[in-house]
């Protein structure tokens, strides 16, 4: 049986309506897809799926849509976190209401944290839900990294049980590998590193390029986790053109423009996310039309 939030969870991204509201018949229809493909677990309100320009109602109604569509087949690991420990508290547990299966919290950005500042915030969260807790470390976009020990020490707090390793920092995901208990989670965040990571003892990825390809994500990882490189790196070489060019601007600017080429939603983001230039697109619809996307049936 797996453990839960190993091998692929897809960060979901949020689907908009042309007059900018929350496409609730996209949201499912996205779900439905990711589920039938074979996806390990889902996560939604997290960076690719516009986050910080969702509000508090929207993140609650997208988890709803998902807990039910998903009827209990697949874990939910909503994304719960930001600079305001009371305030990301409240949110998760509202979220727990909705029938959440766990968080992936995002470390607190912009007011940049000391490392014992980053243990207490996860240690006060722990405290205040049952529900298992993935921290997220992105310090590209938060300001400041989680330190191996720090890591290690969050990883002795019963319900915070992985990583979402996003430094792109090879050598800090070795070391995470070395200092953590083997049944703690560490995920990529970086499509491109997932099988770096798991050759190094990583548990799978949190994926971006699952939007668009969820079983082919499904296939690479699950060949990696029979100790099948071979198969899996076949999988990657053919699909790692679409990993690079996922993040030719900043995501999820690039994955929507690719769904929305591949007809799966509108091509609408929320200021200040905007449309990838014309050059970008251009690069984006080579890939697709080189891997058979553009006629929405899996190459």
């Amino acid at each position: 049986m797996r453990t839960p939030f190993t091998g692929v969870g897809t960060a979901l991204v949020t689907p908009f309506t042309k007059n900018g509201d929350m496409d609730e018949a996209a949201v499912r229809r996205l779900g439905r897809r990711q589920i039938d493909a074979g996806i390990h677990f889902l996560c939604p309100c997290g960076t690719t799926g516009e986050n910080p320009t969702l509000t508090a109602a929207e993140r609650l109604r997208m988890i709803e849509i998902l807990v039910d569509e998903s009827h209990g087949t697949v874990p939910i690991l909503a994304g719960a976190g930001g600079y305001d420990t009371r305030e990301l508290i409240h949110a998760a547990g509202e979220m727990a209401r909705r029938g959440v299966s766990g968080f992936l919290s995002v470390t607190p950005y912009y007011n940049k944290p000391t490392q014992e500042g980053l243990y207490q915030h996860y240690r006060a969260f722990a405290e205040s839900t049952p529900l298992p807790i993935v921290v997220y470390n992105v310090p590209g976009r938060t300001g400041v990294n989680v330190d191996v020990s720090t890591l290690a020490r969050l990883a002795t707090i019963p319900n915070i049980i992985g990583v979402k390793e996003a430094s792109g920092n090879v050598s800090q995901m070795c070391e995470i590998v070395r200092a953590v208990p083997s049944d703690f989670i560490v995920l990529s965040g970086d499509d491109a590193l997932t099988l770096p990571l798991m050759a190094v003892g990583g548990h799978g990825i949190i994926s971006v390029a699952g939007n668009e390809i969820p079983a082919e994500m499904v296939k690479m990882v699950e060949a990696a986790e029979r100790n099948d490189f071979a198969a899996a790196r076949a999988v990657h070489a053919r699909i790692f053109p679409l990993m690079s060019v996922n993040f030719i601007e900043s995501n999820p600017v690039p994955v929507k423009a690719a769904m929305a080429a591949m007809g799966l939603l509108e091509e609408v983001y929320r200021l200040p996310m905007v449309s990838p230039t014309a050059a970008s697109k251009e690069k984006i619809l080579a890939v697709l039309t080189a891997l058979g996307l553009l006629k929405g049936v899996l190459a």
